[in-house]
Parts: C-alpha cells; sequence; structure tokens
C-alpha cells in the first residue's frame, strides 16, 4: 500500500524533474562561463591598453630627455 501512496513533500518535484534540473544547471553554468570570458577579455583590453598609454609615455619621455642631453652646453 506504500507504494500507492503520495510520500513526497509539497515542494519536492517529480521523480521524472532531474532531467529539467539537470538543464537548468547546464544553463547556468554556461551563463556563468560566458560572463567570466566577457570579465577576462575586458581585463585583458584594459591591461593591453594600459601597457600601451605607458609605453608611449616612455617613448616620447624618452625622446625628450635625449634632445635635453644633445644640446650643446
Amino acid at each position: 500500500m506504500t507504494m500507492l501512496m503520495h510520500t513526497r513533500g509539497p515542494f519536492e518535484g517529480a521523480p521524472n524533474s532531474s532531467e529539467r534540473q539537470d538543464a537548468a544547471a547546464a544553463n547556468a553554468a554556461e551563463a556563468r562561463l560566458a560572463m567570466i570570458k566577457r570579465f577576462g577579455i575586458c581585463a585583458v583590453t584594459l591591461l593591453l591598453a594600459g601597457s600601451a598609454l605607458a609605453g608611449i609615455i616612455a617613448l616620447k619621455a624618452f625622446a625628450v630627455f635625449h634632445n635635453l642631453n644633445m644640446t650643446p652646453h
């Protein structure tokens, strides 16, 4: 008789709902991975832009100091 009785609580899913939970977990994992990739790409872009700016400033400073040393006294 216990096989015919409803033994699950009101918020527990049906036995076949594990497939839906797996699909939902996979979608959430894909979304999280996409967010991490997007953050990584933004971080790398910012680092490259900062490095390029620092390089330009260093080259300009080198040119200025080189010209200062080349002037006759």
